[in-house]
């Protein structure tokens, strides 16, 4: 295994070109780069921070890599896998360093990073955007009151407790139901923390069920949905928090506040994928995924750039991170070795086949088929807008259905996987595939 440096493992391939570049070093950048390499690309890994892992470094639960391995892994170890295989390619690292902007050029993309060596610019064919999700800030939370010490993302508190090895609170509030807020509940229960409860403003918990009993039912953490803070007090550390009931709009309710003493507030309110650089080059950004629109090869309606990860659409499951890290490296390693349209708009202009929902649909991706690559199956994933018990999934195109699978329950926050076959579809440009949740 070579050795890791600052700048990267040592070898790669020659300063200042590669045809694919990896920006972002979790679990969907450390699967794309190894994808990109296998190719027989010359590959770039990008990592801002100064070790690869992303945010599986300070996951020290179990749970990952069911799907991918056939075990529980905690986050580090779900990592160690992939740096293992990582560090017997020929891809080139650079940690501490900093993607501050990207420019089109011929044959691919300027790309300049910022790091403690200075600023540097290099040539990419394409570039694989694996930038991942950042939580909602306290100051995105519409609270009123000051924002004292003791107010924490799930993910900062996480950080506390897991690499710092320092207790943030001692009796806490968390508000939302996310997955990191639910693990949070149960890791500051061990390390001895008193958490009051879990409050949600929506009717439904909006974590895994399995963290659900995990995290909350088996500690007797209270989950309140229907409930959120409307206020803060204190001023240089928390002291309390206001918490009141809201309507079905989430509006909170006059005169039903109660005031809870507490030194401690995490907000697990959300996820968003961090798509700044996929903005700066014109990618088009899909309205319910947050993420780039993309057709089934993870490829943008800007040729050459590919998106993958949570910087594609937040997923619950790190494994779905990987599958999609794997096939975004893999096609931008083939698209490296024709280089003719790399950098064009294709997202009027292309040869495509639309995937559409009805309102029964939270999400679904890839929202575009590429006519011009013909698979026989390609895996499409999708959230139901609303929990609904049993449902069938119906799939037409020209008129006919070709696809069907029955479910006993869907929730909007546990993504479904299914494998679309198109290999007896004829399909034509501009051609509809129309996904449908209906009662069986």
């Amino acid at each position: 295994m070579k050795k890791m440096t600052d700048e990267g493992f040592s070898g790669g391939a020659p300063p200042h070109d590669y045809d694919v570049t990896v920006i972002g070093g979790g679990p969907a950048g450390l699967a794309a780069a190894i994808a990109a390499d296998q190719a027989g690309a010359r590959v770039l890994l990008v990592e801002r921070e100064g070790r690869l892992g992303g945010i599986l470094k300070q996951c020290i639960h179990d749970g990952f890599g069911l799907i991918r391995f056939g075990e529980k892994l905690s986050g580090p170890e779900y990592a160690h896998r992939y740096l293992e295989t990582l560090g017997n390619t020929g891809v080139t690292v650079r940690l501490l360093s900093f993607a501050s902007k990207i420019r089109k050029q011929a044959g691919g993309f300027a790309l300049t990073l910022v790091s403690r060596g200075g600023v540097d610019t290099l040539q990419t064919k394409t570039l694989v955007l694996s930038t991942g999700c950042r939580e909602r800030t306290p100051r995105q939370v519409n609270i009123h009151g000051t924002r004292p010490a003791g107010i924490f993302t799930a993910g900062q508190a996480q950080y506390y407790t897991n690499i710092l090895g320092q207790l943030p609170v001692r009796r806490c509030v968390i508000l939302g139901s996310g997955d990191i807020g639910l693990i949070m509940a149960r890791r500051l229960t061990l390390e001895g923390a008193e958490v009051l409860g879990v409050y949600e403003a929506k009717q439904s918990p909006s974590g895994l069920s399995r963290n659900i009993a995990q995290c909350l039912e088996d500690f007797a953490i209270p989950l309140l949905t229907g409930h959120t803070v409307t206020r803060v007090f204190g001023r240089d550390r928390l002291e309390a928090v206001e918490i009141s009931r809201v309507d079905e709009g989430m509006r909170p309710i006059p005169g039903t506040g109660e005031r809870i003493t507490c030194d401690g507030l995490v907000l697990s309110v959300g996820l968003i994928p961090e798509n700044e650089l996929a903005e700066s080059l014109g990618v088009w950004i899909h309205p319910a995924t947050k993420g780039p629109l993309c057709d089934q090869r993870y490829m943008t309606m800007i040729s050459g750039v590919f998106s993958c990860g949570n910087a594609l659409q937040v997923n619950d499951l790190v494994d779905y991170v990987s599958e999609s890290g794997i096939a975004a490296g893999y096609y931008a390693a083939l698209t490296a070795e024709r280089t003719t349209a790399i950098g064009l708009d294709r997202g009027a202009a292309g040869n495509f086949a639309e995937l559409t929902t009805d309102e029964t649909f939270l999400c679904l991706s890839p929202q575009r088929l590429d006519m011009d690559y013909t698979e026989r199956e390609i895996p499409v994933f999708f959230r139901s807008r609303e929990e609904r018990g049993r449902t069938l999934l119906r799939v037409r195109a020209k008129g006919r259905e070709f696809f069907r699978r029955n479910y006993s329950q869907l929730r909007p926050p546990e993504m479904e996987r299914i494998l679309l076959p198109l290999e007896n579809l004829d399909l034509d440009p501009g051609d509809r595939i129309q996904f449908t949740l209906e009662e069986p």
